[in-house]
């Protein structure tokens, strides 16, 4: 795992300083302390931190072809290089090296653009060739590995693994996007493309894009999605679980290639044990887990990743993060760069620094609820669109509406006696009330907290024009189409986001089996009767790991990977979170009204209401303008210099 940096001359061939290159590589060190390269030559810069894996001599970066007319910086691994490497030896391409970079140069020669369809695994690179004056950028199909991008007013393409590295150039503007603001607070994190910064983008996953010297930058292109299919006959049940089971068998296999230590995260839900037990089983020496365990019940999952532990005879070591572990909250704006919401950032955080200590690389479970339905917010939508799918908007908006406002608001009983928030839901069309189910601060108390010079900016935009702009590629079944949606949004800007930064925070490389591409293509053509059936999520994944795990890990009550903030925002927090939201940082911007958050803090510290998500995403958002006021930036004099001849 490593990261990337690069500026592009899109006009002419102006040299790069070499000062602000190399300012920006640095700023990546925590993704690859194992080594540093940059290259300079007339209009091209390109800057490269290594996290050694494979090839622990070789595989130096900005790698170069033969020639040296094509040279790659990237960051992921690609776990098939060994046979696209052979395939290209038998067409007459010679390789220097051992590692899956020396592959990607060739692809490029070989395939141009095409490349990306020949590679399995997580990536996101950058090809500058030379004789075609082009630079190539490159995401993932799933969007594990990360990629932002400016093209600035003087015409240079910046790129860069973080948004940390692109802060540095002087010519970068600083301006919040205010469309991301609003994205923000509805969803918690800001998908893709955007950034919070206008100008700056983040290449989407499963996107290419092609950048000539001379030409206009072109939107980037899409060249993979997820392909999922609800109709045809239903596969035999049994075989399709032997199926889904060698599907993981092999993806789980493919990534134990290292040539360092390998281990695996184990949080003793069904994703995490699943892959522990088929990499136990595919390896010969104990399996070296990690977990972490809290000291509140409500979040403790420590005894059953103890009974998978012991069950494999895994080499297992279990952290107790502190209940009042709350010393992260300012540096977690540090590493995410921008306002980023999930508190569960906080343990990630924790156990991937405990891993790092055993390991080199991870594997974790990510991305099986995306799969196999396994969120509990899936029933809740079924249920829900089977009322508007036989009651017309106009009849069911005012019929429900009027219901939601007589009955009483019950935020802190059991989700089934919480009607008003399922007649307000039933009420709203299909996408906006799925955001507002599986988003952080709802419509209703967006409409209180933003002032109308902040409406006003916005224009009518709403949050939920992201997923309108999905939903048009996206499947029929009610089921297979919010699968889609979490694959377009929460999986890629949330989950992924959330571990990457955590695990590189911590020069961890986390690999993800269960997203494998061909195990996502395969799972995607499943009808939804296999995923959710009579009320349970992840139906076939479950019954294909029953002879690997016992029931009470497949079948309990899913808990999750959160922290108390209800209690912190009442108790220890108390101050700091006061502080945050009515001192001036929140004040000077303009887009918070005063007394809605005076409403939500008295309303959540006289225990009257649970704001704790919403207070938590005010105080990433305050913290993330704190430290975007602290990031350096180069000497506008650095930004042109001496360039190396190459």
């Amino acid at each position: 795992m490593c990261g990337l940096v690069g500026l592009f001359d899109t006009r002419e061939e102006r040299p790069v300083g070499r000062a602000l290159l190399e300012a920006m590589n640095d700023r990546l060190y925590h993704r690859g302390p194992d080594g540093s390269g940059t290259h300079l030559e007339p209009g091209l810069g390109l800057g490269h931190r290594r996290l050694a894996i494979i090839d622990l001599d070789g595989g130096d970066q900005p790698l170069f072809s033969e020639d040296g007319s094509v040279a790659v910086v990237y960051n992921g691994e690609i776990y098939n290089f060994r046979e696209l490497a052979e395939q290209l030896r038998n067409r007459g391409y010679r390789f220097r090296t051992r590692c899956d970079t020396e592959v990607i140069v060739h692809a490029w020669r070989e395939w141009g653009k095409d490349c990306v369809h020949r590679f399995r695994g997580m990536f996101a690179f950058a090809v500058w060739d030379r004789a075609h004056r082009t630079v190539f950028l490159a995401r993932d199909r799933i969007g594990i590995k990360p990629l932002h991008y400016a093209v600035l007013e003087d015409g240079t393409l910046a790129f860069a693994s973080e948004l940390k590295a692109l802060l540095l150039h002087p010519g970068l503007s600083r301006e919040l996007d205010y469309r991301a603001v609003e994205e923000y607070f509805a969803y918690g994190y800001i998908p893709d493309p955007k950034t919070i910064l206008k100008g700056v983008h983040k290449l989407p996953p499963g996107h290419r894009l092609t950048v000539r010297r001379g030409a206009p930058v072109p939107a980037p292109e899409p060249y993979w999605d997820v392909p999922f299919s609800d109709g045809g006959t239903a596969p035999d049940e049994r075989a399709a679980g032997e199926e889904l089971g060698g599907y993981l068998a092999e993806a789980v296999s493919i990534r134990r290639i290292a040539d360092v230590p390998v281990g695996a995260f184990l949080s003793g839900g069904v994703d995490s044990s699943a892959v522990v037990a088929m990499l136990a089983q595919a390896d010969d020496e104990p399996v070296r887990t990690c977990s972490i365990s809290f000291g509140d019940p409500r979040f403790n999952e420590a005894s059953h990743a103890a009974h998978v532990a012991e069950r494999y005879g895994t080499d297992h070591s279990v952290q107790e993060v502190n209940p009042q572990d709350f010393d992260l909250v300012d540096r977690l704006a540090g590493i995410y760069d921008e306002p980023f919401a999930d508190s569960s950032a906080m343990p990630t955080y924790r156990v991937c620094e405990q891993a790092r200590k055993r390991v080199t690389v991870a594997l974790s479970g990510d991305g099986g609820d995306e799969n196999f339905a396994g969120y509990r917010r899936y029933r809740w939508h079924l249920h829900e669109e089977g009322v508007r799918r036989h009651v017309p908007q106009a009849l069911r908006g005012p019929l429900f509406g009027s219901l939601a406002a007589v009955y009483p608001k019950l935020n802190r009983a059991p989700r089934i006696f919480r009607a008003k928030a399922t007649l307000e839901s039933v009420s709203r069309p299909s996408l906006e009330a799925y955001l507002d189910n599986m988003g952080v601060v709802p419509d209703s108390i967006r409409a209180r907290l933003f002032t109308p010079r902040f409406r006003q900016a916005l224009q009518g935009y709403h949050a939920a024009e992201v997923l309108r702009g999905h939903a048009e590629n996206a499947p029929e079944h009610p089921l297979s189409q919010v699968q889609y949606l979490d694959m377009k949004t929460y999986l890629p800007g949330d989950i992924l986001t959330k571990v990457d930064r955590a695990s590189m925070a911590n020069s961890l490389e986390v690999r993800v089996p269960v997203l494998d591409h061909h195990f996502v293509e395969w799972a995607a053509g499943l009808p939804p009767e296999l995923k959710y059936h009579r009320g349970e999520g992840k139906y076939l994944f479950k019954k294909a790991m029953r002879p690997h795990l016992p029931d009470e890990v497949l079948y309990r009550r899913k808990m999750g990977f959160a922290v108390p903030l209800d209690e912190w925002f009442r108790g220890p927090l108390r101050d700091k979170v006061r502080e945050a939201l009515l001192g001036p940082i929140l004040q000077d911007t303009g887009i918070f009204r005063r007394e809605a958050l005076e409403g939500l803090l008295e309303q959540h510290q006289s225990g009257k209401w649970d704001h704790s998500a919403v207070l938590w995403s005010l105080l990433m958002f305050a913290a993330f303008l704190r430290q975007l006021e602290k990031e350096p930036v180069v000497a506008r004099e650095e930004l042109h210099g001496d360039y190396a001849t190459p």
